[in-house]
């Protein structure tokens, strides 16, 4: 497919964390935007956070399981960013997570094909969840990887499974079911979009470099028919302190707000105090690492520094009155 650079853009789960940063990374960079999602509070509180703007328009789809639930939304729109997932934690049975993650990226691919007559890509949020597994450690995993242990765990435990190996197992079924469904119907000659999944990893990547990777998908023809995760690289807790120790003011604020709970914080991980001249983090060792490269060489994505990604985090939640 060619490259996305303009038109309109379908954002499912408009409202949600990586999706927010999407939808302002588009329309800042001039693209129309049609965002889900299930209610009109949420409608109105999205349109009210880009006010700014004249190229945002919502829909209210309030569940994204049900049959046809995206038949009105994929009509006319230029290609499709496919972030709702329903997350339901705390569940006993497996089912109550999976069914709602698969049945949901089902339904957009379903009314993509059946009325999605100007699609040229959709780009399916996944994560390195679906990659994964924590066996045969340390290891360095690629898109060629598939969480296979967690999968294998709930099916033979059940309800007994643990909620990250039913988290997991419900993203691996979900992006299975969308590379399915693009190979069943192109094979069939059904369908003229691609696919390009993006696989972020947890909190340890930017939430702008994850959505800088949707907008960039969409912008790079090679991107098609690709899987690629997004991780800015491996850190250790005491990379927070020490990235908080390089910024003096914001350092010494957060000692005096929270001494007790940083002393205590330090203790259970045996971390060093921030600023130990004795910390090497290039030598520092992890279980598992994720493999990039796609990320910097189809995408051309360039990542925020940790350093950076702190600074603007705690600045946000001082913003936010949240500190």
């Amino acid at each position: 497919m060619p490259a996305i650079t303009s038109g309109k853009i379908l954002v499912t789960g408009a409202n949600g964390y990586i999706a927010l940063w999407l939808v302002r990374k588009l329309l800042d960079q001039g693209y129309a935007v049609r965002g889900t999602v299930r209610s009109e509070g949420k409608a109105r509180h999205l349109r009210e956070t880009f006010r700014s703007h004249n190229r945002l328009e919502t829909i209210v789809i309030e569940d994204i399981t049900k049959e046809g639930a995206f038949d009105e939304a994929v009509n006319g729109v230029d290609a499709i960013a496919h972030l709702a997932s329903p997350v339901v934690l705390g569940v006993d049975n497996p089912e109550e997570l999976i069914a709602p993650a698969v049945r949901g990226t089902m339904r957009v691919f379903e009314s993509a094909l059946a009325y999605g007559t100007s699609v040229q890509r959709i780009v399916l949020t996944s994560s390195c969840a679906a990659i994964r597994e924590f066996r045969d450690l340390p290891r360095t995993f690629t898109e060629e990887d598939w969480n296979d242990a967690s999968l294998a765990e709930v099916r033979a435990r059940g309800p007994a499974a643990s909620i990250t190996d039913k988290y997991c197992a419900s993203k691996v079924l979900a992006e299975r079911a969308a590379w399915e469904f693009v190979e069943k119907n192109r094979r069939e000659g059904k369908i003229g979009w691609d696919l390009v999944v993006i696989c972020p990893s947890m909190c340890w990547v930017d939430v702008r470099d994850v959505a800088e990777a949707h907008v960039l998908a969409f912008q790079k023809k090679e991107a098609g028919e690709e899987r690629i995760i997004a991780s800015e690289g491996p850190w250790r807790w005491q990379d927070f302190g020490e990235s908080t120790f390089r910024t003096p003011a914001i350092c010494d604020e957060l000692m005096e707000m929270y001494v007790s709970e940083v002393k205590a914080a330090h203790e259970a991980d045996a971390c060093l105090p921030p600023g130990d001249a004795t910390y090497d983090p290039t030598v520092a060792g992890h279980s598992f690492l994720f493999d990039a490269a796609k990320s910097m060489n189809i995408l051309e994505l360039k990542y925020h520094t940790k350093q950076e990604s702190t600074d603007a985090m705690i600045r946000g939640f001082k913003a936010h009155g949240l500190l």
